[in-house]
């Protein structure tokens, strides 16, 4: 069962996970499917081609509007933007030409940051406040900017990692003792114990 505020909107078909918490003035449309553990916060709109995935945190003030999937665990921070046309105009209809956005496990989404449609956010991927995302993000990636580049390498703990941008290495997290793998421009995560 989830719990929502009196003055929220759910459209009956609307699929919602058990333990979802829905705040003050959402509105759900009826072909939403949303995971477990979920909170929906202030103000937010979730579209009817939408899927959130388990233990999901969207801040307030905050539209997933269709074609947009979000996998187990992403934050979605305050008041940031997702787009699904990539070259609007209000006197042409485009519906038809939506592009998907795909967001992974345990990426961040920071405050007031934009994901231009099209895009991919790979797992544990960390967008900074305010960057505007324009190309696919590597897993692990820490972005910044506009538009967004990639300054270093996140942890799944979400504390920045001592690795290149480029080349090979090798660091352990700190809190958690998993290893991280830099090669070939890609980081992989070495679990440690039951992961």
């Amino acid at each position: 069962m989830h719990t929502q505020h009196s003055s929220a909107i759910v459209d009956p078909g609307a699929v919602i996970g058990e333990g979802t918490r829905i705040w003050h003035f959402v509105h759900v449309c009826s072909g939403a499917r949303i995971g477990k553990g979920v909170s929906l916060g202030q103000n937010v709109f979730v579209g009817n081609k939408v899927v959130i995935g388990d233990n999901c945190k969207i801040q307030n003030n905050v539209s997933v509007y269709d074609d947009v999937v979000l996998e187990d665990g992403v934050f979605c921070g305050p008041s940031m933007v997702f787009t699904n046309v990539y070259n609007p105009r209000s006197l042409i209809e485009r519906k038809s030409e939506y592009r998907s956005t795909i967001v992974r496990k345990g990426a961040t989404l920071g405050a007031n940051c934009t994901i231009v449609c099209g895009v991919e956010i790979g797992e544990f991927a960390f967008v900074g406040a305010g960057a505007v995302i324009n190309k696919n993000v590597p897993a692990y990636a820490l972005m910044v900017g506009v538009p967004a580049r990639q300054i270093g390498w996140m942890s799944r703990y979400g504390e920045q990692l001592d690795l290149p941008l480029v080349g090979e290495g090798v660091v352990v997290c700190p809190h958690t003792q998993e290893r991280y793998i830099l090669s070939a421009g890609q980081v992989t995560r070495e679990a440690v114990g039951n992961d």
